[in-house]
């Protein structure tokens, strides 16, 4: 079994963390299913958010009893320290319990660093001061932002999307991680589904020792591809790399990673599955995206406003309405049959 350290938290599980987000589209009894099957497997890492609807909750009940037997990681996407409190408590009461194991500022904006007049960092410490958190993490899909938190030297976490489609910078993200005792916590490492062989993405995070990848799973059978690997992990081949080197060919450029800040959308477009659509046509099963019910979802990009919020929002700094005009286009021709996919 592959082991990690994150940093010098001392946290140090295998290197499958669970990903809690997906769980809250399924059921609160298979969402627990899924989480203890995790932990009886030997998964110890589970992350999860206020942000993610009842996650939390899910989490809560499964771990109801034998909360010290696992390590919980949550997130507050609080902009104050009224509202850093609030989400606190609110995550302690959702996951039953009086500690967090690691705590931390979801995908901010800036890098929050005491003194900055927003009060989030102060209320950090506080809150591990009090005994409510013992270690203190940030998330990001901005580059400048990481950067920024692992040189300020505040942070004892950086979670941070990493998969092999991974730039040289990102690379070297991680590995500034490593020099400076923080933990890092890999996250999309399958690209939000756009990935989709499961053991190549795992083979790329075991050649980085210091890196937990955490993974998103909703159904049993994806869990139980990850549990194989804990007693056999894939390592690279000639066979893999050729995978990761068609799919960082195919994906290279501007392609919408699904994050959902981008999110909500005034006029209800779904635009975290709709502006990848081209991409999730070619790379799974097309029968799923083709059903009348992702036709309405595609249907709903007529209605653009045309605001430029999803533009301003957008973490990667796409031109989110051209590339939503660009898949409804190829997604008609596609119904049209005058496009094949798989």
């Amino acid at each position: 079994m592959e082991m990690v350290t994150l940093g010098r938290t001392g946290i140090t599980v295998c290197k499958n963390g669970f990903g809690a987000l997906p769980i809250q589209r399924i059921e609160k009894a298979d969402a627990v299913r899924l989480a203890r099957r995790a932990y009886e497997a030997g998964i110890r890492f589970f992350d999860t958010a206020r942000f993610y609807t009842d996650s939390e909750e899910k989490l809560g009940e499964a771990f109801e009893g034998m909360r010290e037997k696992v390590y919980i990681a949550t997130k507050t996407a609080a902009e104050d320290a009224a509202g850093f409190w609030r989400d606190l408590e609110i995550s302690l009461g959702n996951l039953k319990t009086d500690y967090i194991d690691l705590y931390q500022f979801h995908n901010p904006s800036f890098c929050p660093k005491p003194g900055d007049g927003t009060g989030l960092y102060e209320a950090m410490l506080e809150a591990k001061a009090q005994g409510k958190i013992r270690h203190i993490g940030i998330t990001n899909h901005r580059l400048a932002v990481a950067e920024e938190a692992v040189a300020s030297g505040l942070y004892e976490t950086l979670q941070f999307p990493f998969c092999y489609l991974a730039s040289e910078r990102d690379i070297a993200l991680a590995e500034k991680c490593r020099e400076a005792g923080m933990g890092f916590i890999a996250m999309k490492a399958l690209s939000g589904g756009l990935i989709t062989n499961s053991a190549a993405a795992y083979a790329f995070q075991a050649q980085y020792p210091y890196v937990l990848p955490i993974w998103g799973v909703q159904r049993a059978h994806e869990l139980e591809e990850f549990i194989s690997y804990i007693d056999n992990p894939p390592v690279m081949t000639d066979e893999i790399r050729a995978v990761i080197e068609k799919d960082r060919a195919e994906l290279a450029g501007e392609f919408c990673r699904g994050c959902g800040y981008c999110m909500p959308c005034p006029v209800g477009i779904e635009i975290n599955n709709c502006a990848r659509m081209s991409l999730m046509l070619r790379r799974a099963p097309s029968e799923a995206q083709l059903t009348p019910e992702m036709q309405e979802k595609m249907k709903k990009i007529e209605d653009c406003l045309h605001c430029g919020k999803c533009r301003e929002k957008c973490p990667y700094g796409l031109d989110t309405p051209a590339l939503l005009e660009k898949n409804y286009e190829d997604y008609k021709r596609v119904l049209k049959g005058e496009v094949r996919v798989q």
